[in-house]
């Protein structure tokens, strides 16, 4: 790849590692609270707000597009967390389901009945990361930097919320109101993060990195590091084979995500054979005595 294909692409690359940085993080969450689809769900709602707003004339690129798309964003929100219906024990899950599947329906109704829909179509669902300019990745930078302060100040509740939201209710924390800041502060990386990378991407981003790390740790920060190593290479990888085999940026990602997440699950087992041996030996050093060594 010569420079002036990297000078291109630095734009791209650039907003790609960001997305990756916040979405390994959320992605814990969302992994933890078992609300896989949440993601999936917010971003079509907001593609729906999108819709709406192009629906009306709005430029796609326009201002008035964000800001309809982070206003239905914030409902989804409030959805999430004050509807739980947990005294009909009906799963969250199944919420959020219905929600994605409603808004994936009124999207295509939407833009139905506006002209070119299958681009709009196409452009939410795998987005077109390559045309982001450096405005637009200064500016999702710092609205990151903002809402990953913010998580960082009160991680404590959100991770209280994320692993024993039972727990925490019973030692007096409001959960449905920290769980409508979480999902507020989701939705607005959502939104954001949809506008320049689509709907299947910020997925990948949010989940197969979470999942990748708990393949080989079960403590917060290791997932988290692996999280973050995962999401920097894939996306790497997937612009340079994007631009080597002329392929769609945002589907080559997606699909490099899989193969990798496939690949890490392949050498898993080797790592837990490794990790049982040197459970074994260890207590064997342990009871020999001083000065012993191995025949």
């Amino acid at each position: 790849m010569d420079w002036a294909i990297l000078q291109f692409l630095a734009p791209a690359i650039t907003a790609s590692l960001i997305i990756a940085g916040i979405h390994a993080y959320l992605g814990l969450h969302v992994v933890e609270r078992g609300v896989i689809f949440v993601d999936l769900s917010l971003a079509q709602i907001a593609s729906l707000g999108a819709a709406i707003a192009v629906w009306r004339g709005d430029d796609p690129q326009s201002a008035a597009v964000y800001w309809m798309s982070l206003a239905f964003t914030l409902i989804g929100a409030a959805i999430f967390a004050f509807v739980k219906g947990h005294k009909a024990r009906i799963p969250q899950e199944a919420i959020i389901g219905i929600s994605y599947a409603v808004a994936s329906a009124a999207v295509i109704l939407t833009l139905s009945m506006v002209t070119g829909e299958a681009e709009h179509l196409r452009d939410m669902l795998v987005g077109n990361i390559l045309a982001v300019q450096w405005a637009e990745v200064w500016l999702t930078g710092a609205i990151y930097l903002v809402i990953g302060l913010f998580h960082f100040v009160f991680r404590r509740r959100f991770l209280e919320i994320s692993i024993d939201a039972e727990a925490a209710a019973a030692g007096g924390m409001s959960v449905r109101f920290w769980d409508f800041l979480f999902y507020a502060s989701f939705g607005f990386v959502v939104t954001r993060s949809v506008a320049i990378a689509g709907v299947l991407l910020v997925f990948c981003y949010l989940i197969v990195p979470s999942v990748g790390g708990m393949l080989f740790s079960r403590n917060i920060g290791p997932r988290l590091a692996i999280g973050w190593v995962m999401g920097t290479v894939v996306s790497m990888l997937g612009m340079y084979f994007s631009v080597e085999f002329d392929l769609p940026t945002g589907a080559t990602i997606v699909c490099t995500f899989g193969v990798a997440l496939a690949a890490m699950a392949a050498v898993r087992p080797l790592f837990r054979l490794q990790a049982h041996g040197a459970a074994r030996v260890a207590p064997t050093e342990a009871r020999r005595p001083a000065g012993q060594v191995n025949p």
